[in-house]
């Protein structure tokens, strides 16, 4: 494997006496006042409860290095990893490929045309349960329609080989109704449970006019979705029956909800939500929950102007809506979101990931509870934007870089 790039952290692995294992004793992070130092884009907003902005600043007590696996990337957006290691990979414009060491296949044939809208395009792309039998997989994407352009789920067999295509491709799932954006936040994060059921998070498009849309329970605008294989409502949702409630429905009031992960040891399904100016949130999803965009935010509109109803509307009285477990104000522009369990690193176990665009790190976060008690920026001497963090099978964990020179990085140990 060829190493373009490697940094160490800034911390030191700490000695465990008589040279025992890392499993032996995990030490304490060393803890600060809070990493975030710059003024909030929006100061009259007031936190629900003292832990959830500006948390603590910790320092991992490990050392690790950054290896560049594979660059020469355009907008890379999606990731799985497959059964033999190597990685399939989305770019923006359209392309799906495999990533084998630094070995870049050729763009797989069969993808369907996408519609590419500002940071739009091809998006996720996950691993059916099932795959080492049926080899399907799952994609999200911007299409084009004649109404406007929205997010499209499709799904269809990945044939391997020198020359790798898609067979049987079809769309199983559309965010409707289909609605004119000029911009558009469309989420487009897949993550299968348990069942077999897939999330989806669907976007609020970024249009102003089409806001009231976002808390209308008919919509798919602003939403988590629950769906089958098919497409189909996944059996257990909690708006199922309802009238005027979409069966898909999982939960409502999203802004651009970028990053998905069940908690480990739980059931508990976690999002991080990128806000406007200010306002980024870091939310624990109920079933049946409104977390009140645009309503309730912590940010402020790009004008300056309040976001919702009264001057601080996500304060203590948030009018029924969800707060968030966390949020950031300035905003980091969160991509993704994890949670670590594997043996690399036994300090980060249990620990959220969350991966920022305009601040240009690795968040670390460390929970009590459904609480955040601190918080850690990594790969800062990086100075790339990061939009996707995901552990590989070997407890590694793999970053994607944002943009036209697209990276993909893994944070291994420090060798010693």
């Amino acid at each position: 494997m060829k190493i373009a790039n490697m940094a160490a952290s800034a911390a030191l692995c700490a000695f465990l006496v008589g040279g025992c294992s890392r499993e032996a004793e995990i030490p304490e992070p060393v803890m600060g006042p809070p990493v975030e130092e710059n003024a909030a884009n929006a100061p009259e907003q007031v936190p629900a409860f003292p832990e959830q902005t500006r948390a603590p600043s910790m320092i991992s007590n490990v050392s690790f290095e950054v290896e560049t696996i594979a660059e020469g990337l355009v907008d890379l957006w999606g990731m799985a990893f497959l059964p033999d290691g190597r990685l399939l990979v989305t770019e923006r414009d359209g392309r799906m490929r495999i990533v084998d060491g630094a070995n870049l296949s050729p763009a797989i044939e069969g993808v369907p045309e996408i519609t590419r809208q500002e940071i739009s395009g091809l998006a996720d792309v996950v691993l059916d349960p099932d795959f080492a039998r049926n080899h399907r997989i799952f994609w999200s994407y911007v299409e084009g329609r004649p109404e406007g352009n929205m997010l499209t789920v499709a799904r269809g067999t990945l044939i391997d080989g020198a020359a790798p295509r898609l067979d049987d491709v079809e769309v199983i799932y559309r965010q409707e109704p289909s609605l004119p954006s000029e911009h558009g936040n469309f989420g487009a994060r897949m993550l299968f449970d348990d069942s077999g059921a897939l999330f989806v998070t669907l976007g609020d498009l970024a249009s102003t006019p089409l806001r009231p849309y976002i808390q209308q329970l008919d919509t798919g605008i602003g939403k988590i979705v629950r769906i089958t294989t098919d497409g189909k409502p996944a059996p257990g949702n909690p708006y199922a029956g309802q009238e005027g409630a979409l069966p898909e429905l999982w939960a409502a009031g999203f802004r651009n909800p970028l990053g998905l992960a069940f908690r480990p040891g739980t059931e508990q399904l976690w999002e991080v939500d990128v806000g406007p100016r200010g306002g980024d949130e870091l939310n624990l999803i109920e079933p049946g929950a409104n977390y009140g965009w645009p309503v309730n935010s912590y940010g402020l509109e790009y004008s300056g102007e309040l976001v919702g109803d009264g001057p601080v509307s996500g304060g203590e009285d948030a009018g029924g809506y969800l707060q968030p477990v966390y949020y950031w104000d300035p905003v980091i522009s969160p991509s993704s979101l994890a949670f670590y369990t594997g043996d690399l690193f036994p300090e980060w176990r249990g620990d959220a990931f969350v991966t920022s665009l305009s601040q240009m790190h690795l968040v670390r976060l460390k929970l009590e509870g459904d609480r955040v008690v601190g918080e850690e920026r990594l790969l800062v001497d990086q100075e790339e934007r990061l939009r996707l963090v995901k552990q590989a099978p070997d407890g590694s964990l793999y970053v994607l870089t944002d943009g036209v020179e697209g990276k993909i990085l893994r944070i291994v140990p420090a060798k010693k």
